[in-house]
């Protein structure tokens, strides 16, 4: 697997997914990894330097189109350029029924899962284009991004739209070498979805005995297919919605 030289940006790498990502850049190759989050991620950022690998962690509000503008920007100014993306920030929220959800809430969910990655992708896109193609975007939908969970209509709504996004900027861009993918984690042991499982045991039996292994899947289950779709490995790949779930899809 290659990703040689590359300069990295995570999304929502200050923990789970997207700091089991950044180290695994790092371990393979990368040469910048820039981790881009609201929540403080100097603990990804000392171990991918620790790795031998230039880090930095920039504060920013991704569904905010100027801080977006900014977050590149900045990525082009520091590094020369950004070859790969992996647009991993999200939120869960909670469960209510589709009748009483808020528009408040459901603005919020839409703002960050998914016009977050519209705009990320847009201005990485950009990027890519004027220096003359080429590059690699992961984007981080869900099983949520292909089936319906009574109690998350807003939240299954923004991962369905990651897809819809993935799968056109892949059309789109294929011919200026530029590949498109995304990933489907299943039940992952995440900071995230550890507090929105609480302290609800039966909610987190639910969740591991939907695997059929009976665990949670590790982030570093996730990251491992992020950077490879990433890598020169999968040069090929595009378009794709790469489905992580330990076989969950098949117990159903």
């Amino acid at each position: 697997m290659s990703v040689d030289g590359a300069v990295v940006l995570v999304t929502g790498g200050a923990g789970g997914i997207g700091a089991a990502a950044a180290r695994m850049f790092a371990r393979d190759g990368a040469e910048t990894v820039v981790i881009a989050d609201v929540k403080d991620a100097s603990e990804t950022v000392a171990a991918v330097q620790a790795a031998g690998v230039t880090a930095e962690w920039i504060d920013a509000d991704l569904a905010e189109e100027d801080l977006v503008v900014d977050l590149i920007a900045r990525i082009v100014a520091d590094h020369g350029r950004l070859d790969t993306a992996f647009n991993n920030a999200g939120i869960t929220g909670h469960m209510t029924t589709f009748h009483e959800l808020d528009k408040a809430t459901w603005d919020r969910m839409i703002a960050v899962n998914l016009t977050s990655v519209f705009l990320c992708m847009k201005h990485e896109l950009a990027h890519m284009v004027e220096r003359g193609g080429g590059g690699a975007i992961v984007n981080t939908s869900s099983g949520a991004g292909v089936f319906g969970f009574a109690g998350l209509p807003h939240y299954v709504a923004a991962k369905h739209g990651v897809l819809g996004l993935t799968r056109t900027a892949a059309s789109e861009y294929a011919s200026q070498g530029i590949r498109v993918n995304a990933v489907l984690p299943g039940p992952t042991e995440t900071p995230m979805l550890l507090s929105f499982m609480g302290e609800d045991d039966g909610l987190r039996q639910l969740m591991a005995s939907s695997v059929p292994s009976g665990e949670l899947l590790q982030p570093e289950d996730i990251a491992e297919a992020v950077v490879w779709l990433a890598s020169d490995k999968a040069r090929q790949v595009s378009g794709q919605a790469h489905m992580i779930d330990g076989g969950s899809i098949h117990s159903r």
